[in-house]
């Protein structure tokens, strides 16, 4: 999706909106395709005081195992993004605003990226998920196993001797 901005641009006060898909299904994260659905996003610039600001409102389902007992997990997510534009920036590592010379801005990339730099790092089913036993694979929120008791990592057998 192309975003004109001229008229945002050179109108104090001026405003555009915009609502479309951007698909996000293609894309895998850890081997796996999260993304059940593509992203709906609303989209509106405004120029107050000659300063263009874009703001994006995401919303999409995204479904993947829990990082410690491999629940399957959906849910719908929403962000907000928010991006100030300007028509040329005078420095090239200027990170915080994005560059419009032409007044048209690409949102498709701009929306994935957004996404998946906003993504948790750990996804969890619950803060204490307790994940699955390393030597039987038992689910541990939903069941408990004797394979922990008494099994010590032998790298650590000195340790016990500690509290002995």
């Amino acid at each position: 999706m192309v975003l004109n901005l001229k008229d945002v641009f050179l109108n104090d006060g001026a405003k555009v909106n915009a609502e479309f898909q951007v698909e996000l299904k293609p894309i895998t994260l850890d081997g796996i395709y999260p993304f059940d659905s593509d992203a709906e996003v609303r989209a509106e610039a405004k120029n107050k005081l000659g300063f263009v600001s874009l703001v994006l409102d995401v919303s999409f389902v995204y479904c993947r195992p829990c990082d410690r007992c491999f629940k399957e997990l959906r849910r719908e997510l929403e962000f907000s993004f928010e991006h100030r534009l300007v028509a040329g920036l005078s420095d090239s590592e200027d990170d915080d605003y994005i560059e419009v010379p032409d007044f048209e801005l690409e949102l498709d990339d701009l929306v994935v990226s957004d996404i998946l730099l906003d993504l948790p790092g750990k996804y969890l089913c619950s803060e204490d998920c307790k994940g699955l036993c390393p030597h039987c694979g038992c689910n541990l929120n939903d069941a408990e196993c004797d394979c922990r008791k008494g099994n010590i990592d032998p790298r650590l057998e000195i340790l016990k001797q500690l509290i002995d």
